[in-house]
């Protein structure tokens, strides 16, 4: 039976779907895909204007408008939403700024149909238009919740069956079965951390996520330095590590979190985004976010079907992005990489 595939594209916001989507549309047109698929697209913060460029660009997709900006999780979860009560068996996220090789499809499929434990494939993102360096070949979680890309900027070399903590939602395909089983994407996270969030939720419940380094997608790829994304990226990784980890591996990481924390308000006073992280600590002070915290807790330690210690050999105890390489990360990496070698040693369950 031909596998049924719902592709979905990142919401529109702003003047995005101009910029980008007629190159990532043109390069979906040329799949060679053996099964059925159909494209969703979601509109932020809809406009008639917005509304109307998307069904002139894309005819036959199905549009999804919201009236607010919603951000990221929610909007790719109202389509994941729609995908999933059409009854397709996998959902490839992509973002608009890629250009999708013509096989991918069909190689992500291949990967999910051969290895039934994978809950998430991820493509081998590769920059544009530097095509033979690598974006992302995975992606990493220090142990203290920072995120990064595996390879970034490096010349591809092939590393053959590779599992990895997270995928990047730049480019995805996900069980359908699986999604039912952890849920979509953490709305509360708004953007930003919501793949790696989701990527631990489906190695607790079992799953694997695994690379599937022939199926390739270009990505129009620029660092972003904004203060706004430091708010979001800084509170989403204490939030996934109190979700995820046990509460015993909390407990050992605590000595080195009250460390990182006292780096990040010196580098914030001294990079300018202190405002951001105090920001960041009155989320976690205001006690109607409890309950939320309470409850995102308790529904993903009830996932709970794999040790920490199996979770976290996939960990990294160093931040390795050239982005954000500096003197001061590199002596940090020193201790932090250490001490993360003894906490593995300790983490018996």
């Amino acid at each position: 039976m031909d596998s049924k595939v719902a592709i979905i594209i990142s919401p529109n916001w702003a003047d995005y779907a101009q910029k980008y989507l007629a190159d990532c549309l043109t390069s979906l047109s040329q799949q060679n895909f053996a099964g059925q698929s159909k494209l969703f697209l979601v509109d932020n913060a809809t406009t008639a204007e917005s509304y109307n460029y998307l069904r002139t660009l894309a005819p036959t997709a199905e549009i999804i408008s919201n009236q607010n900006n919603d951000g990221f999780a929610k909007g790719n979860n109202d389509a994941m939403r729609q995908a999933l009560a059409q009854g397709y068996d996998y959902i490839f996220l992509i973002n608009m700024d890629t250009i999708v090789d013509s096989h991918c499809l069909q190689a992500l499929v291949d990967y999910l149909v051969k290895y039934p434990e994978a809950g998430a494939v991820q493509v081998r993102i590769m920059l544009w238009p530097e095509t033979d360096k690598v974006n992302s070949l995975g992606n990493t979680t220090h142990f203290l919740g920072f995120g990064y890309c595996l390879g970034y900027q490096q010349s591809y070399q092939p590393v053959g069956l590779k599992e990895i903590a997270y995928p990047s939602g730049a480019g995805v395909m996900l069980r359908a079965t699986a999604l039912q089983q952890v849920g979509l994407f953490d709305e509360e996270l708004w953007m930003y951390n919501e793949d790696q969030d989701l990527g631990w939720r489906l190695w607790l419940a079992g799953y694997k996520c695994l690379l599937a380094e022939s199926a390739i997608v270009y990505h129009k790829y620029s660092f972003s330095k904004s203060i706004s994304k430091y708010y979001w990226m800084d509170r989403n990784r204490l939030i996934n590590i109190f979700k995820n980890y046990r509460l015993a591996t909390l407990i050992l990481i605590i000595p080195a979190l009250l460390v990182m924390e006292l780096g990040l308000l010196l580098f914030a006073v001294k990079g300018g985004w202190l405002k951001e992280k105090i920001r960041v600590y009155s989320y976690f002070l205001n006690k109607q976010n409890w309950q939320y915290l309470r409850q995102a807790r308790q529904q993903s330690q009830a996932l709970r079907r794999v040790p920490d210690r199996e979770i976290v050999r996939l960990f990294s105890g160093q931040i390795l992005y050239q982005e954000i390489d500096s003197i001061f990360l590199r002596l940090a990496n020193i201790f932090f990489g250490l001490y993360w070698q003894i906490i593995k040693l300790l983490l018996f369950w």
